[in-house]
């Protein structure tokens, strides 16, 4: 496994960072998830990555009760705010009492006394940002967080905070966390020219497509029982991925990793990794074999020219567009319609 710096902080990072969205506490048994979280430590892990909306925190629970009771300095746990844990007002958003309160529930729930990177799961165009900002400051002066991030804000949102936090002389945002996969592109045009240049690393989610990208999803042939696509709350995710013409291309991406000798998922999240701008990515896991193979995607590059050739293979279906970041949601529209298609 390799350990590399979050942007321009001090704090290193697993490559492969576990996530536990869609499974912990939803689609996978207790004991499950404890197995796969031993066996992303066998590898190396140590980097985890919640959120108090997963699995309407069980999720959360489930990480801290594994990891209990291992040496925490030994461990990276991030976590995020911004969707709706309860039926209130203000059990959503990113206003001080929300950040505060959900902070204080996260860090029982995870069984810590700090959380090492506490990140807005997305913007909130109903709180003054100077507010949000102030809040994930005091949270790392009183040493409850340690380094704050965001997750899917646009170039024009990361910016701004940067020139508050600048005035203020606020802690900067060290990291944001977006989908980017071979075909999910959208950060590439603004948002990792910024990040790079202020030194905010990437740790990306969906590296592997939702496991579209993994091959296990063939043409013609039915969804594997188990797999994401065959839950009914995965599916919803995955559903726009599995058109033919994708699934044409990644028949041919699997003859390539082939090349090289990795398994298709291993060849995705090392191209995620390629990238200068990204410092690790996310993958989940049903089972430990899984975690086990991804976590093997650590430390591999990728010939220039295979690069150009995967680029070749996906003509017509990368997406680019930076207006396709998931765009944020007011108040309202959180408390009436929960986390969209998009959430993490």
């Amino acid at each position: 496994m390799d350990y590399v710096r979050l942007g321009g902080s001090g704090l290193r990072i697993s490559e492969i960072a576990y996530g536990n969205w869609l499974t912990h506490g939803a689609q996978i048994d207790q004991d499950t998830a404890r197995s796969c979280i031993q066996a992303a430590l066998d590898e190396g892990v140590t980097t985890f990555d919640t959120a108090d909306v997963y699995a309407m925190t069980k999720a959360e629970q489930e990480l801290g009760d594994a990891l209990f009771g291992l040496r925490r300095e030994s461990v990276e746990i991030s976590t995020k705010v911004f969707w709706p844990t309860g039926p209130g007002a203000n059990d959503r958003g990113l206003s001080r009492k929300h950040i505060m309160e959900s902070a204080h529930a996260s860090l029982r729930r995870l069984r810590t006394d700090y959380i090492d990177l506490y990140q807005a799961h997305r913007f909130d165009p109903d709180t003054p940002l100077e507010e949000t900002l102030q809040a994930f400051d005091d949270l790392v002066r009183q040493g409850k967080a340690l380094y704050i991030g965001v997750s899917e804000w646009r170039a024009e949102q990361i910016e701004r905070a940067l020139e508050i936090a600048n005035a203020m002389g606020l802690h900067r945002i060290i990291s944001n966390q977006p989908q980017y996969n071979i075909i999910w592109r959208v950060v590439e045009t603004e948002i990792l020219p910024l990040c790079m240049r202020e030194g905010i690393g990437q740790i990306v989610w969906s590296p592997i497509a939702q496991g579209v990208l993994s091959g296990k999803y063939r043409l013609g042939l039915p969804v594997p029982a188990g797999s994401r696509a065959s839950h009914a709350e995965g599916s919803g995710y995955i559903s726009n991925l599995l058109a033919d013409e994708i699934l044409t291309r990644v028949e041919r991406l699997r003859s390539l990793a082939k090349e090289v000798g990795l398994s298709p998922a291993q060849f995705a999240i090392a191209w995620t990794l390629q990238h200068p701008g990204v410092a690790a990515a996310v993958v989940g896991a049903s089972r430990p074999d899984q975690i086990r193979e991804n976590a093997r995607a650590s430390g591999v590059r990728l010939p220039e020219d295979m690069l150009r050739e995967i680029d070749k293979i996906f003509e017509g279906q990368i997406i680019t567009d930076p207006c396709l970041t998931p765009a944020s949601s007011t108040r309202s529209t959180v408390a009436s319609a929960g986390p969209d298609g998009h959430r993490q």
